[in-house]
């Protein structure tokens, strides 16, 4: 489970493709600084594990983790289309004691979206990212979507877009920032607007089937 605050920018350092994965090496500091194996480190939204852990560095400190991508995972993000020397976003899973600055966020991309629009202002951008038809119910006005692994309030949700204001701060510190028209990105809706729409799915066809029959 993640926030989806971003603590740093890593580097791709490695995409070494197998038959049906890729092994991803992602050059970091602040995130393995507490690392173990088996951990769980988002990567542009996607939960991934820590494989192996490696020091280019002078000084020991571990300075770069691998992680193995399977099939689904390649199929249904944008981490595939990764390249070496490409930034991506990082977070470390939450703890107990963690401020949930952000919201709750399972590190299972739901989609790729793709970036429409950016219309620069003097402190933010508003951004335009479009979604597949079937996303659109579980956004709203003023609710928490995931963008790349980074938590973000939905300005206007619409069946096809939404819109989404970026602050200095996402800007500097996320790839939001150099994210231009075109660019696909990994979408992540609210959780919990996944289970209550399912438990009324199975409300609403439990009533369906009940209709004409006696109590």
């Amino acid at each position: 489970m993640f926030t989806g605050i971003v603590e740093e920018l890593g580097t791709v350092e490695g995409l070494e493709r197998q038959s049906d994965a890729v092994r991803l090496t992602v050059r970091a500091t602040a995130v393995l600084e507490d690392v173990t194996l088996g951990d769980s480190i988002s990567v542009n939204g996607c939960c991934l594990t820590v494989a192996s852990t490696s020091s280019t560095s002078a000084s020991g400190s571990v300075d770069l983790f691998t992680a193995d991508v399977m099939a689904e995972t390649l199929a249904k993000t944008g981490i595939g289309a990764l390249g070496t020397g490409d930034r991506v976003n990082l977070e470390r899973a939450v703890t107990a004691g963690t401020r949930l600055g952000g919201h709750l966020v399972q590190g299972h991309v739901d989609a790729v979206g793709q970036v429409v629009r950016r219309d620069p202002g003097e402190h933010w951008d508003v951004v335009t990212i479009s979604l597949p038809p079937d996303l659109a119910p579980f956004l709203v006005d003023k609710g928490s979507v995931t963008v790349d692994g980074v938590s973000l309030t939905v300005v206007e949700a619409g069946d096809e877009t939404f819109t989404v204001s970026l602050i200095p701060e996402t800007l500097q510190r996320t790839t939001l920032g150099f994210r231009e028209p075109g660019d696909p990105v990994n979408l992540e809706v609210d959780v919990i607007g996944k289970y209550v729409a399912r438990q009324l799915e199975a409300r609403l066809a439990h009533l369906g089937s009940s209709e004409g029959t006696l109590p």
